[in-house]
């Protein structure tokens, strides 16, 4: 990418009769949608967009429930599963996008995106996933992970349910130190988790009806796995994977996607770990541009 960058908007959408928070950049070229991760916003892709922005027309999206946008109490009337999340990326693309677009995610965000694409292909272009949620605690799941995790996973539900628990232990997390080492535990690069991200990334957990977004997602044990909605796709797939990520093992992603025909390649970044999107958008942004210009 060259170094000229394009400015970047935030506004609001409404969904539902909920505020969507948006970002955007870009004028002209092919739209690209990003969607962020468990916990995050699209203050995540703050790098990217004007990067993006120079040659397509970039969305960064605020999922319900976390950043900016609305936080409804869960179950009244939302649930926060993949298939509320999808359609929510579906309405957006044909209310705001206004046209086909390649969706871009990140973590539980590459899960959206594959449920918007399954349910409305019309609407996607191509997906791009950056470190997918393998989603290992899954309820399908937790008999291949090691005794302690699997027994230890339901026992945890359980005991975050009782709201007075649920609450000091999301307390806990939701400070400046307890943050930037969960980050640093993750990124490959440390000096990528800076004061600036820590505090776009914590700002959200104060608004009223976070710590309940937090707990019914921790409970979420359910809904669709990304093996199972890749051969639904009618679209190409680009997987980019941070090789050191420790949440999600690039060994056993490449186990359960790199060989479905979806998959258009599979490119793992050496030194990278979860975020590679934040980490190092010099490496991703070019990566993202290159393909989905083969794509047209």
């Amino acid at each position: 990418m060259s170094q000229a960058v394009a400015s970047t908007s935030a506004q609001f959408w409404s969904w539902q009769g909920c505020q969507i928070r948006y970002q955007t950049a870009g004028e002209a070229g092919p739209a690209l949608v990003l969607i962020h991760g468990f916990g995050a916003s699209s203050a995540h892709w703050r790098k990217n967009l004007p990067d993006l922005g120079q040659s397509h027309r970039v969305f960064a999206i605020d999922l319900l429930g976390f950043g900016l946008s609305d936080k409804p109490t869960p179950d009244l009337p939302f649930s926060y599963t993949f298939e509320t999340w999808g359609q929510l990326v579906i309405d957006f693309c044909r209310e705001v996008v206004g046209e086909a677009a390649f969706f871009v995610g990140n973590s539980i965000g590459c899960v959206v995106a594959l449920q918007a694409a399954v349910d409305a292909p019309e609407h996607c272009l191509g997906v791009v996933m950056i470190d997918c949620s393998l989603r290992l605690l899954h309820v399908s799941k937790r008999t291949t992970l090691p005794w302690y995790r699997s027994a230890s996973a339901p026992i945890l539900q359980k005991v975050l349910d009782w709201k007075p628990l649920g609450q000091f232990f999301f307390s806990r997390l939701a400070t400046p130190r307890s943050l930037s080492r969960i980050l640093k535990q993750a990124y490959g690069r440390k000096d990528a988790v800076t004061d600036e991200l820590v505090q776009l990334l914590l700002e959200p957990a104060f608004e009223p009806g976070a710590l309940e977004v937090f707990l019914a997602f921790i409970k979420y044990d359910g809904g669709p796995l990304a093996e199972e909605l890749l051969p639904q796709l009618q679209c190409r797939v680009l997987i980019l994977w941070g090789e050191v990520d420790p949440w999600e093992p690039i060994a056993l992603a490449r186990q359960e996607y790199e060989a479905l025909p979806a998959v258009d390649r599979f490119v793992p970044l050496p030194g990278l770990g979860h975020c590679p999107q934040d980490e190092a958008p010099e490496v991703v942004d070019p990566l993202i541009a290159a393909w989905v210009a083969e794509q047209l």
